[in-house]
C-alpha cells in the first residue's frame, strides 16, 4: 500500500511519502516522491496506486510537459495536464486492467509554485482526472493509507502553523499510521518548500534515524494515559451492591 501526504501553510509546503511496494509475495522500497521541471522551477509529484499506472502517467505526463512551447504560468494547469494524461492512461489500460480483476486507481498530489502563482499552491488529482486544491479549511491531503494519520492532523494543523510544525505533525501522522498497518514502512522521504525564499528541501530518513523521535512520542503517549484525569467515570469503579 501507499502512505503519502502533502501538506499546505502560509509558509509553505511540507510532503511526506514512504518507499514501501508491494508486488506478489514481495516487499520492494521505491520512490513515490519524485519531481519535474518546467519553466526552471521543480513540481513534486506524489501517487498511490498501481505502479504501472503512475510510471506510465508520469511520462506521458513529462514528455507533455517538455513539449509544451507556451510554459504554464499557473501550476493548476499543470494539474489539468496532468489530469489530461492520466484520462488518456486510463483510456488505454483500463480495460486491460478489468479483465486482471484490477481497478484503475492512480491517485495523485502534485505540489509547487509557477511564475504566476501568489504562493505555493497544492493539488489533489483524483483517478478519473479532476482535481481540488488545498485551502485553509482543508490544508493537506492524504493518499494510500489514510485513515489513521487524520485525527492528528484534524486536530493540530492549522494554516499558520510553522513549516517545523507542518513536518513534525506529518511524521506523526505517518508514525500512526505505520504503527497500525504492515504495508507502510521506512525509508520515508521527506520534503520541505519554503514560501518567503522558494527553497526546496529533501531528505530520506531510515527508520534509524528517528528510533529516538519514536521512542520519545511513545513515552509522551504513555504518560498522558497515566495522567488521563479520571473523575468523571468514577461511577463505573464505584461498588454499588451494598
Amino acid at each position: 500500500m501507499t502512505f503519502c501526504l502533502g501538506i499546505k501553510v502560509n509558509n509553505g509546503l511540507v510532503a511526506l511519502a514512504d518507499t514501501q511496494i508491494t508486488k506478489g509475495n514481495e516487499r520492494l522500497k521505491k520512490g513515490k516522491l519524485s519531481y519535474v521541471e518546467h519553466g526552471g522551477l521543480p513540481i513534486f509529484v506524489m501517487t498511490s496506486g498501481l505502479r504501472s499506472l503512475r510510471d506510465k502517467t508520469i511520462l506521458y505526463f513529462e514528455d507533455h510537459l517538455a513539449q509544451e512551447v507556451s510554459q504554464y504560468d499557473r501550476l493548476y494547469k499543470v494539474a489539468n495536464c496532468f489530469g489530461e494524461q492520466l484520462r488518456k492512461v486510463r483510456l488505454e489500460d483500463e480495460a486491460s486492467l478489468g479483465g486482471s480483476g484490477l481497478h484503475f486507481n492512480l491517485n495523485t498530489i502534485i505540489g509547487g509554485r509557477l511564475k504566476g502563482d501568489e504562493e505555493p499552491t497544492l493539488f489533489y488529482i483524483y483517478p478519473e482526472g479532476n482535481w481540488v486544491e488545498a485551502s485553509i479549511d482543508a490544508p493537506y491531503f492524504i493518499i494510500g493509507r489514510t485513515p489513521y494519520g487524520k485525527p492528528i492532523l484534524d486536530r493540530l494543523l492549522h494554516a499558520d502553523a510553522s513549516l517545523e510544525k507542518a513536518v513534525a505533525l506529518a511524521y506523526l501522522a505517518f508514525d500512526a499510521t505505520c504503527t497500525s498497518v504492515t504495508d507502510v514502512d521506512f525509508p520515508i522521504d521527506v520534503l520541505v518548500f519554503n514560501a518567503h525564499n522558494h527553497g526546496l528541501q529533501q531528505h530520506r530518513f531510515e527508520a534509524a534515524d528517528l528510533a529516538q523521535v519514536a521512542q520519545w512520542w511513545k513515552q509522551r503517549l504513555s504518560t498522558a494515559v497515566n495522567d488521563f484525569p479520571m473523575e468523571w467515570c468514577r461511577p463505573l469503579f464505584t461498588d454499588k451492591s451494598g
